[in-house]
């Protein structure tokens, strides 16, 4: 649990970067990781970070390839979006691979259901809730 509590705050605020990188230049390598992830989601559940005091939002995806969790960003941004992401759903997610605890984990980006889309990060893979705050 700790370790999902550090993947979702490192999401939140895009720090899983190498030495020596900016945050410009860590929102740009999550942009370029755009992989692509066809799935049908099993779960969508809520993860505290932040000794309890904030809450992310995250998918269990079954893939081709296995289950794959993917986080989304904080619960306030993802929950006041139009599209909404409920299990059964069959998504395509574009986001940054990474690996927690030796398994793949995805960032999302975006998500696309039927004729729908759920943009979480720009083009550049700054988060969109940051201007959603006004920061």
């Amino acid at each position: 649990m700790k370790t999902l509590i550090i993947i979702l705050a490192a999401a939140a605020v895009v720090t899983y970067a190498l030495p020596g990188e900016s945050l410009l230049d860590r929102a740009r390598r999550i942009a370029r990781g755009g992989k692509r992830v066809l799935g049908e989601v099993l779960a969508v559940d809520q993860v505290a970070y932040g000794r309890g005091r904030y809450y992310g939002v995250r998918l269990l995806l079954k893939t081709s390839q296995g289950k794959l969790p993917v986080y989304l960003g904080p619960s306030w941004f993802v929950n006041s979006q139009p599209m909404k992401v409920r299990p059964h759903d069959v998504i395509e997610v574009t986001g940054a691979r990474v690996t927690c605890e030796g398994r793949p984990t995805l960032i999302a980006a975006e998500i696309r259901k039927g004729g729908e889309s759920l943009r979480i990060r720009s083009g550049e893979g700054l988060p969109l809730w940051r201007r959603s705050r006004g920061e």
